[in-house]
């Protein structure tokens, strides 16, 4: 699954979420900005960079996602924090949040920066010991759903469906959420059944989703841009990943029937 391309479109979209996580207010999240910065002169991209907006005491929140294990993770935040906090001088003080999904993947070597860890200047996350999903804030339940066990994420993608729907109070916007909760099933089943989709978002609600929508788009955009038909037959995939019928996609696409079923072979 493309855990970084989710997390960003995390940050992005739900600043508030990352300040839950971290035991913050959520409406921290009105005092800064986010965004993914390449450090010049380097090959150094820093996952999520959460800057105060006209806030000299509150600091800058360095944020990154590591599922792969990386004996030399914690040299390389310093190295980058250090460098960005060079190139951008700034009044304001820094934390590094490294966000893991299990304590397994935690491979990093912490031998030579114990005072960062010691001073809570970096802290980790390991999403599988946030607690049961039910018991947790929405935001955070649907970061945790990203981990989910197979045998049990439809099961659970459907209750934090059910539960942001129900809520009348919440904070996050709502279509919005539903979308990334659809996103993350989408790239943790590309192989979904057709009925699986149905039965989570009823087919007339998944045509209006963003995903679809998206999907559909990069296939007629792709389609003016190459000439054509190979482009258009490159989303079909994508499409029928959704749970799509091969007709719903040709209709889309401007296919035929037959050139959908090859496609999708």
């Amino acid at each position: 699954m493309k855990t970084d391309s989710i997390f960003y479109r995390l940050f992005q979209e739900f600043l508030s979420i990352f300040f839950e996580l971290i035991d913050r207010p959520p409406e921290t999240a009105n005092l800064y900005q986010f965004s993914s910065i390449e450090v010049k002169q380097t090959a150094f991209r820093i996952d999520g960079v959460f800057l105060p907006i006209q806030n000299e005491e509150s600091p800058i929140y360095f944020a990154e996602v590591q599922f792969q294990p990386d004996s030399d993770i914690y040299s390389r935040i310093v190295s980058e924090v250090f460098l960005y906090l060079r190139q951008n001088p700034c009044k304001n003080t820094w934390r590094g949040v490294v966000i893991y999904p299990n304590r397994n993947t935690d491979t990093g070597k912490t031998k030579d920066c114990d005072e960062f860890f010691t001073s809570q200047r970096i802290t980790r996350i390991y999403l599988n010991e946030l607690g049961e999903t039910a018991s947790l804030p929405i935001g955070i339940a649907t970061i945790k759903l990203i981990i989910e066990n197979q045998d049990t994420a439809i099961a659970t993608a459907k209750q934090l469906i059910d539960r942001t729907k129900q809520t009348n109070n919440l904070q996050l916007p709502q279509k919005r959420l539903l979308e990334l909760i659809e996103t993350i099933l989408v790239y943790k089943f590309p192989r979904m059944t057709r009925k699986e989709i149905e039965t989570m978002f009823g087919l007339s609600d998944l045509k209006q989703t963003r995903v679809y929508q998206e999907a559909k788009e990069e296939g007629k955009e792709e389609g003016k841009e190459e000439g054509g038909l190979e482009a258009k037959l490159a989303a079909v995939p994508k499409l029928l990943a959704l749970g799509l019928t091969v007709e719903q996609v040709a209709e889309a696409l401007g296919l035929n029937v037959n050139q959908v079923q090859q496609a999708g072979k």
